[in-house]
């Protein structure tokens, strides 16, 4: 299989199926794939059939598609790629944690194995992409870490800021105005109770009111 050559869209619409259930073997709509590669419902299924015709996916017409083994371990690939290609943006080139998305989105397709063995080689074998994502290993295994959604987490405890959900540009720089990174250490003082934003404390600064939306998009790991 590892000699196959897959197509960029091919790709790309493995990883979205993936994203969008989460490794798990739940089936998901046509309609929210289409939302995720942006693209018409009608474009999504011709494309479905192509996948299932190569054994990479379950589809059965109107009950949802889920990856096959195949399917799973190429998205795994492509993800490995991506997240590689964004630890060297940021930690080689000094592309900051919001610029890197769109440049790891062309070189995640590079079909080269050799190259992303060096390129993990040089990187010192990270686990984890710089917002917090983990990095499947060659096999596509993937390490587990206890975290939980910031506005989850138990007051007045230590925090550590683990990753976050939302990868967009200007979430990611509205964080960097909060001094809000990964390995920043922080605690939920109050929940308001008309919109469940939270009061937090970051880095023992002044605390500071961020929306419920801000809360669900960071993960922390409670400091033992």
């Amino acid at each position: 299989m590892t000699s196959i050559m897959f197509t960029y869209t091919e790709e790309n619409y493995l990883k979205a199926i993936y994203h969008l259930t989460e490794g798990d073997t739940a089936s998901v709509s046509t309609n929210a794939i289409a939302e995720a590669v942006d693209t018409r419902p009608a474009s999504v299924t011709d494309m479905l059939r192509k996948l299932a015709a190569k054994d990479l996916i379950h589809y059965i017409k109107y009950q949802g598609v889920s990856l096959t083994d195949s399917g799973q371990a190429i998205a795994l690939q492509v993800i490995r790629k991506h997240r590689l290609w964004e630890t060297f943006l940021v930690e080689k080139l000094k592309f900051q944690w919001d610029q890197v998305h769109e440049v790891a989105e062309q070189l995640e397709h590079i079909q080269s194995p050799l190259l992303i063995e060096r390129l993990d080689e040089l990187l010192g074998y990270p686990q984890f992409d710089p917002h917090g994502d983990p990095i499947p290993d060659q096999r596509g295994r993937i390490q587990a870490t206890p975290r939980l959604p910031l506005n989850e987490a138990p007051h007045h405890q230590p925090l550590t800021v683990e990753g976050v959900r939302e990868t967009s540009p200007l979430f990611l720089q509205y964080l960097d105005k909060l001094a809000i990174t990964i390995g920043a250490r922080v605690q939920v003082l109050d929940r308001v109770e008309f919109d469940q934003s939270l009061e937090i404390s970051i880095e023992a600064r002044p605390s500071q009111i961020v929306s419920r939306e801000v809360g669900e998009n960071i993960y922390v790991s409670v400091d033992s």
